[in-house]
């Protein structure tokens, strides 16, 4: 087996139940097989999920073999304090002060609990190690905890006030969550404090057939969205660091004991399409199509099965000739590049099975070494949307090169479910095949038992289940981590005022000036540079939206060739670097944001 710890001990199998009561008769084939265990209820079962379709996946892999040998290796915790020291060099602590001063109370409660282990095992190793004492560092003046100052610190406005009260006063307990808002203004970590507080205990969560899942949706704020691509790189790094430190701080909140592990260290090979390194794949690929962010190989193998149709019966889920598809990969390796490759006598089943092989073969798992406890301790949170909002953490706390990848594939996976009516492969299907080669990854090898194996294969399809379902969510940057960024560069931006030159200075003031007199004219100015309309004063109202000036300016440069869906109206400076906008951000509400930004109308790079 190719599997990391198990889920949970207490998932046992009963051979005579119905899967219409949610148990399932699992085939084994291995020699001294021992007898079946009774399986309970428990919150990593499927309900109406076939798991045999993971065993019959797990026959498969093993038969197949890797298509090139590969040393075994074994995943390793790391020691005391190391953990905690990689944590905080990763949180991007040496900018201290700036960075607590953005932290929630669970935030900080986070670092605090790594910097005082780090400082324990320092003193037991006696080594020489200046660390600030945690009492100075989270020292709270008189007034920090304060409603208004709670408020600032969980990055909300006015409303985000409103619905802390909202959540504060909804019943914890009795029954499995039925609020199905998912609330970007508030800390995860802060909401989940709220539901666990006086002892409250809410019920684990039933699992529910695909359409009886619930459909979370993202309470929209009037200063857009903000979604994975749309910040720059500069941003994004600062998001990266406080969705580490909040992820921690929600896992703590739970009592979820989180390990992470330390990176590989194996042979790889160099070039290459199956058993590459994801990275170096990507590299290939750029030097042939410059900007490619997903393989192309695995981009190609995408649009070959949907050429060939997505209505196939047992798609994924019925595999291609063994021999068969490892000549197709040889040829794959020697002609892909080239051009050469016969495209058109690739079967469907084979393409389907090459696809499901380049994502297991990763010498580098797609979810990442280090975040692979994470992802399977997801189902250990009591609701549904606190296991959503652990997804969304994680998912943009992966490589770009992962999550890019992750996204393409989750997205051709819901185009398969979407005709389900034809291929029979519906979201539970889809989630019982694709999960052993998601959760598995090429030589990585431990013995489980039986039981613990059942528990495995149940929870890897559970997590799979939800990221399918809830993708669209999952790419969302939350706003109270924007508002953390936003106040990050505020304060950065003041020690940088300090230091420029009075001529700069004096220049910035003077524009500033004739800016902020139109603005109080109620216009802003659209400025498009890369285009032969230079700049357009827009007069703003409380109902115009980002859409709304884009479709002005298509409206008026007729020698705009470029397709609307390919243009973006940006927000840059001020609080923030740049961040493309969603069309449905309302432009007034964003300008008192954000006052000192500029806009501007360029291509979207996609």
């Amino acid at each position: 087996m190719f599997l990391i710890s198990p889920l949970s001990p207490s998932v046992i199998l009963n051979p005579s139940s119905s899967r219409r009561t949610g148990h399932y008769n699992v085939q084994r084939s291995r020699p001294g097989e021992k007898p079946p265990y009774q399986r309970c209820s428990s919150q990593d079962s499927l309900d109406e999920l076939a798991l045999d379709d993971y065993w019959k996946e797990l026959a498969i892999i093993q038969h197949t073999g890797d298509t090139e040998p590969q040393e075994e290796v074994q995943l390793k915790v790391a020691d005391e304090g190391e953990q905690e020291e990689a944590w905080l060099t990763e949180a991007g602590l040496a900018t201290l002060m700036v960075l607590l001063s953005t932290l929630t109370r669970t935030q900080a409660a986070a670092v605090e609990k790594r910097v005082e282990t780090l400082q324990q095992t320092l003193r037991k190793r006696n080594k020489s190690y200046s660390v600030p004492d945690v009492r100075d560092i989270f020292k709270p003046p008189a007034s920090q905890y304060t409603k208004d100052d709670e408020s600032a610190s969980s990055g909300g406005s006015d409303n985000t006030k409103k619905e802390t009260v909202s959540s504060e006063a909804e019943p914890c307990g009795g029954g499995a969550e039925t609020e199905t808002d998912i609330n970007l203004e508030v800390s995860f970590s802060e909401q989940a404090l709220l539901s666990y507080k006086d002892g409250s205990k809410v019920t684990q969560p039933v699992n529910e057939a695909d359409d009886k899942l619930p459909d979370f949706k993202v309470v929209r704020d009037k200063t857009g969205m903000t979604k994975v691509g749309d910040l720059a790189a500069a941003d994004m790094k600062k998001v990266r660091r406080l969705v580490l430190i909040e992820m921690t701080a929600l896992f703590d909140t739970a009592g979820i004991d989180l390990k992470t592990h330390k990176p590989l260290k194996i042979k790889v090979k160099e070039s290459g399409l199956f058993g590459v390194p994801l990275s170096t794949v990507l590299e290939q690929d750029q030097k042939r199509v410059p900007g490619s962010r997903v393989p192309l190989i695995m981009q190609r193998l995408i649009s070959h099965i949907e050429e060939e149709g997505l209505h196939t019966e047992g798609l994924l889920r019925v595999p291609g000739a063994s021999t068969r598809v490892k000549a197709v990969c040889q040829e794959l390796e020697q002609k892909f590049y080239d051009g050469l490759f016969s495209w058109e006598t690739l079967k469907q089943h084979d393409a389907a099975s090459l696809l499901k092989l380049f994502i297991r073969e990763l010498p580098h798992p797609l979810l990442t070494v280090e975040y692979f406890s994470a992802f399977v301790s997801v189902l250990k949170f009591p609701t549904k949307k606190q296991q959503l909002q652990a997804l969304n953490l994680l998912v943009l706390l992966l490589p770009e090169s992962s999550r890019d990848t992750l996204k393409a594939l989750l997205e051709f996976l819901q185009r398969v479910i979407d005709h389900k009516e034809q291929n029979k492969m519906t979201l539970n299907n889809v989630a019982v095949v694709m999960a052993p080669n998601i959760f598995m990854f090429k030589g990585f090898r431990s013995k489980f038992s039986e039981q613990q194996e059942f528990a495995m294969a149940t929870g890897m399809a559970n997590i799979v289940r939800l990221l399918i379902r809830y993708q669209n969510l999952l790419w969302t940057i939350p706003k109270f981590v924007m508002n953390q960024v936003r106040k990050q560069n505020t304060e950065n931006q003041k020690k940088m005022n300090r230091d420029r030159a009075v001529k700069k200075l004096l220049k910035k003031m003077a524009y500033d000036r004739d800016k902020n007199k139109e603005k109080r004219g109620g216009f802003i100015r659209v400025q498009a540079p890369q285009f032969s309309k230079v700049s357009m004063a827009v007069q703003l109202t409380e109902e115009l939206q980002a859409s709304d000036i884009l479709a002005r300016f298509l409206s008026q440069d007729s020698s705009v060739s470029i397709k609307r869906e390919d243009l973006c109206l940006y927000e840059i400076g001020g609080n923030i670097k740049e961040r493309c906008l969603d069309e449905e951000t309302y432009m007034k509400a964003l300008l008192e944001l954000n006052p000192s930004a500029e806009w501007v109308i360029k291509s979207v790079q996609r």
